[in-house]
């Protein structure tokens, strides 16, 4: 019966066929898809089928993409396709910034009918300038305080919009600056505790870290502030401003704090200055924020001794014996203490430099290709004299590094926080304001001022007024600048 073989074999296979085709061999005739377009999206899907346009954009939500809209929902004589803010009338289409977005569209737009203080012959209105314009200052009072200390920034990304962060004596501020010369102060944060003159702020992953100090001189002093969490994304929300708000998460397992840093890169947090009789003797206490609402604590690091302030990055630079490690630079007072902080459970220094006339290592800064450290030393001006010096060290080799040179300041005030950002530095620089410095030939051991403004206009003395912090970090070129005794300040370069 082997001659049968082949037709229970032909009958399974057309058993199994799941189709309208019979067994007569008789094509299958399968759906068509039409993409007029050709851009991925199907006619009877597609907002727009005759014109390419994958992202399928439809500004107005009419259900017509923007490339086929022919409306003019703003009547403004311009069709949504070919206008640069089809929601808003702008007959003339004026893009003063020419990035595509016209001006009554573009939130970093900068109306020049909006009263600021160009820089010009020296000042914008009372402050002495160079090259740096005065967009919009809020006074202290504003926010209920009667000093201000540290500030920093968050850009968020969602919607593009910028906000100050500004730390006070009672409190921490938030102001939307996206449009610099019309902020809009959103509200505060109060302290957990006390007023003081030390609070610091940094940010990660959308939410403002915030830590505060007091001196056991102040008979008020409470040490108990901890570090206070509060989710950014809320002042998205905000309707009515200013507003007061609270916490989403208060974590106490330390007390007061000098100042906080944050890497990015690992999600961990670095509490540094806290109390000297604390488990790690005022040295960096490690905590995980990486789920930032719920911080878990991870142990600290007192063989450095006190850290006054620090940098932690996860390391890419010259020396590769360390490249990947998560490496702090400890600002420690008498001397700028290196350390591979990779593994929580056994951190380890690296090595320790110092310098001459050293008299209080204060804070300092990484260039972006980490071969160059930046320090600023508080007190070398009012106890030794002469102009701002900033030291500058050859961290080529974390384990050897080396001094290479003093760069002295065109003033004798006080230099306190300083930050990079690119081939520039910028310094607050107390009663001389903040300094813009061109670091491009640091190899050369040439350091060159190129900007300035002084948000202390009184005088340049070596005094602990005016500026205490500077964040020039945002994309848009808005800087602000945190002063003890005046407030907020948002500057820009001239001519931006």
């Amino acid at each position: 019966m082997k001659f049968l073989r082949p037709f229970y074999v032909l009958f399974f296979a057309c058993f199994l066929i799941i189709s309208t085709q019979s067994c007569n061999d008789e094509p299958v005739e399968l759906a068509t898809i039409v993409d007029t377009d050709n851009d991925g999206i199907e006619d009877s899907l597609d907002n727009c089928p005759t014109i390419s346009n994958p992202n399928q954009e439809d500004d107005d939500n009419n259900g017509i993409g923007n490339a086929c809209d022919d409306d003019d929902d703003d009547d403004d004589g311009v069709l949504d396709a070919n206008d640069n803010c089809p929601l808003e009338a702008n007959p003339d289409q004026e893009d003063d910034d020419n990035d595509g977005i016209g001006n009554l569209c573009d939130e970093d737009y900068v109306d020049p009918n909006t009263p600021f203080a160009i820089c010009e012959n020296g000042f914008a209105d009372i402050y002495p300038c160079n090259d740096y314009d005065l967009m919009a200052n809020i006074p202290l009072n504003v926010f209920g305080a009667s000093a201000g200390n540290d500030c920093w920034g968050w850009t968020d990304e969602t919607t593009g919009k910028e906000y100050a962060l500004m730390a006070t004596s009672h409190n921490t501020a938030f102001v939307d600056i996206t449009k610099p010369n019309d902020p809009i102060y959103l509200g505060n944060l109060p302290t957990a505790t006390t007023a003081s003159p030390w609070r610091d702020v940094k940010v990660y992953k959308d939410h403002a870290f915030i830590v505060s100090d007091c001196s056991f001189s102040d008979p008020t002093c409470n040490d108990d502030h901890g570090m206070q969490i509060f989710d950014l994304t809320r002042l998205r929300n905000v309707t009515n401003p200013p507003e007061t708000f609270t916490s989403d998460t208060y974590f106490t397992e330390f007390g007061k704090a000098h100042n906080i840093v944050i890497n990015d890169e690992s999600g961990y947090a670095y509490i540094v200055g806290a109390d000297r009789g604390s488990t790690f003797l005022g040295g960096p206490i490690f905590i995980n924020i990486q789920d930032p609402k719920n911080p878990i604590s991870e142990g600290g690091f007192k063989e450095g001794g006190y850290s006054h302030d620090a940098q932690v990055v996860t390391y890419n630079g010259p020396d590769s014996d360390y490249t990947g490690r998560e490496i702090l630079i400890g600002s420690n007072e008498n001397e700028v203490v290196i350390a591979d902080v990779t593994n929580k459970s056994n951190p380890v220094i690296i090595s320790t430099i110092s310098y001459n006339n050293v008299w209080y290592a204060h804070q300092g800064s990484f260039t972006e290709d980490m071969k160059y450290f930046i320090v600023g030393d508080e007190l070398d001006e009012v106890r030794v004299g002469g102009n701002t010096r900033t030291i500058i060290f050859d961290f080529t080799d974390l384990d050897n590094p080396a001094y290479h040179f003093n760069y002295i300041g065109s003033t004798a005030a006080i230099d306190h926080n300083g930050y990079v950002k690119n081939n520039m530095y910028y310094f607050a620089n107390y009663r001389a304001g903040v300094r813009m410095l061109d670091i491009s030939q640091i190899a050369n051991s040439t350091f060159t001022e190129v900007g300035f403004f002084d948000t202390y206009p009184t005088d340049n003395n070596t005094e602990f007024n005016g500026a205490w912090n500077v964040y020039p970090y945002f994309s848009s070129g808005n800087i602000i600048i945190s002063d003890i005794e005046r407030g907020l300040f948002i500057v820009r370069k001239s001519d931006l």
